[in-house]
Protein backbone atom coordinates (compact mmCIF):
# COMPACT_ATOMS: atom_id res chain seq x y z
CA UNK A 1 0.00 0.00 0.00
CA UNK A 2 2.82 2.36 0.88
CA UNK A 3 4.44 1.60 -2.47
CA UNK A 4 1.19 2.37 -4.22
CA UNK A 5 0.83 5.70 -2.42
CA UNK A 6 4.46 6.53 -3.16
CA UNK A 7 3.89 5.74 -6.84
CA UNK A 8 0.74 7.89 -6.87
CA UNK A 9 2.62 10.78 -5.25
CA UNK A 10 5.41 10.37 -7.77
CA UNK A 11 2.93 10.34 -10.67
CA UNK A 12 1.16 13.43 -9.30
CA UNK A 13 4.46 15.25 -8.92
CA UNK A 14 5.47 14.35 -12.48
CA UNK A 15 2.06 15.38 -13.81
CA UNK A 16 2.30 18.74 -12.04
CA UNK A 17 5.81 19.31 -13.35
CA UNK A 18 4.65 18.43 -16.87
CA UNK A 19 1.63 20.73 -16.53
CA UNK A 20 3.86 23.60 -15.36
CA UNK A 21 6.24 23.00 -18.26
CA UNK A 22 3.33 23.03 -20.73
CA UNK A 23 1.91 26.22 -19.22
CA UNK A 24 5.31 27.88 -19.35
CA UNK A 25 5.72 26.86 -23.00
CA UNK A 26 2.21 28.13 -23.80
CA UNK A 27 2.95 31.50 -22.15
CA UNK A 28 6.22 31.83 -24.05
CA UNK A 29 4.47 30.97 -27.32
CA UNK A 30 1.71 33.49 -26.58
CA UNK A 31 4.26 36.23 -25.84
CA UNK A 32 6.20 35.42 -29.00
CA UNK A 33 3.04 35.54 -31.10
CA UNK A 34 2.08 38.90 -29.59
CA UNK A 35 5.58 40.33 -30.16
CA UNK A 36 5.62 39.05 -33.75
CA UNK A 37 2.20 40.59 -34.41
CA UNK A 38 3.34 43.92 -32.95
CA UNK A 39 6.49 43.91 -35.10
CA UNK A 40 4.49 43.06 -38.21
CA UNK A 41 1.97 45.82 -37.44
CA UNK A 42 4.79 48.36 -36.98
CA UNK A 43 6.37 47.35 -40.28
CA UNK A 44 3.04 47.63 -42.09
CA UNK A 45 2.35 51.02 -40.51
CA UNK A 46 5.79 52.26 -41.58
CA UNK A 47 5.14 51.06 -45.14
CA UNK A 48 1.78 52.84 -45.22
CA UNK A 49 3.31 56.07 -43.89
CA UNK A 50 6.10 55.90 -46.49
CA UNK A 51 3.56 55.30 -49.28
CA UNK A 52 1.43 58.21 -48.07
CA UNK A 53 4.46 60.51 -47.94
CA UNK A 54 5.46 59.48 -51.48
CA UNK A 55 1.91 60.11 -52.73
CA UNK A 56 1.83 63.51 -51.04
CA UNK A 57 5.18 64.44 -52.58
CA UNK A 58 4.00 63.35 -56.03
CA UNK A 59 0.78 65.36 -55.69
CA UNK A 60 2.75 68.37 -54.46
CA UNK A 61 5.09 68.24 -57.47
CA UNK A 62 2.14 67.89 -59.83
CA UNK A 63 0.39 70.87 -58.21
CA UNK A 64 3.53 73.01 -58.47
CA UNK A 65 4.00 72.04 -62.13
CA UNK A 66 0.35 72.88 -62.85
CA UNK A 67 0.66 76.21 -61.07
CA UNK A 68 3.81 77.08 -63.03
CA UNK A 69 2.03 76.24 -66.29
CA UNK A 70 -0.93 78.44 -65.31
CA UNK A 71 1.39 81.34 -64.41
CA UNK A 72 3.22 80.97 -67.72
CA UNK A 73 -0.08 80.94 -69.66
CA UNK A 74 -1.30 83.99 -67.75
CA UNK A 75 1.97 85.84 -68.38
CA UNK A 76 1.79 85.12 -72.09
CA UNK A 77 -1.85 86.21 -72.21
CA UNK A 78 -1.05 89.49 -70.43
CA UNK A 79 1.94 90.12 -72.71
CA UNK A 80 -0.19 89.49 -75.79
CA UNK A 81 -2.83 91.96 -74.58
CA UNK A 82 -0.24 94.62 -73.69
CA UNK A 83 1.55 94.27 -77.01
CA UNK A 84 -1.75 94.16 -78.89
CA UNK A 85 -2.78 97.42 -77.21
CA UNK A 86 0.60 99.04 -77.79
CA UNK A 87 0.63 98.10 -81.46
CA UNK A 88 -3.03 98.87 -82.15
CA UNK A 89 -2.29 102.16 -83.86
CA UNK A 90 0.61 103.57 -85.87
CA UNK A 91 1.46 106.33 -83.37
CA UNK A 92 1.85 103.90 -80.51
CA UNK A 93 3.93 101.60 -82.71
CA UNK A 94 6.31 104.42 -83.58
CA UNK A 95 6.61 105.45 -79.91
CA UNK A 96 7.35 101.88 -78.92
CA UNK A 97 10.04 101.51 -81.59
CA UNK A 98 11.61 104.84 -80.60
CA UNK A 99 11.53 103.88 -76.95
CA UNK A 100 13.20 100.58 -77.70
CA UNK A 101 15.82 102.30 -79.84
CA UNK A 102 16.51 104.80 -77.06
CA UNK A 103 16.91 101.98 -74.59
CA UNK A 104 19.27 100.10 -76.92
CA UNK A 105 22.86 101.08 -76.34
CA UNK A 106 24.51 101.32 -79.73
CA UNK A 107 28.30 101.73 -79.56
Amino acid sequence: MENLQADNQKLLKEARAEREAMLKEARELKNKMIDDAKDEAKEEANKLVAQAQAAIETEKKAAIADLKAQVADLSISIAEKVLGEELSNKGKQEKLVESMLDDANLN
